[in-house]
């Protein structure tokens, strides 16, 4: 099976603006942002998708959540943020490696779309 272009990020066989990164997790600017600021957090251990994550994935998917928070901190997001989590070709899911949007720096609206 060929790897994903997130896989080749965390190999670092393709450059990302890369801010933050830890034992578990690697984050990184979105190469076509939908906000401001838009970063990608991946975990280094590819799971396709949320959808097909197991329950042994559980202690690593509150990783990825806490990752975002200390994200957010970091690129001061204080007045909010939006977390969003594509599954599968319906909700717009590109990449078959799991991945959290991480949204800011603007009033997000409601519906999303």
């Amino acid at each position: 099976m060929s790897k994903t272009i997130f896989q080749k990020i965390i190999d670092r066989e393709i450059p990302a603006k890369i801010v933050y990164e830890d034992e578990q997790c690697l984050a990184f600017h979105d190469v076509a942002p939908q906000a401001p600021i838009h970063v990608l957090v991946i975990p280094k251990r590819p799971i396709p998708s949320l959808a097909v994550s197991q329950a042994g994935d559980t202690s690593l998917l509150g990783h990825l959540l806490w990752a975002v928070k200390e994200i957010a901190v970091r690129l001061q997001l204080d007045k909010g943020y939006r977390v969003v989590v594509n599954c599968g070709p319906d909700g717009g899911q590109s990449v078959d490696h799991l991945h959290l949007h991480l949204l800011g720096g603007r009033q997000m609206a409601w519906p999303p779309g």
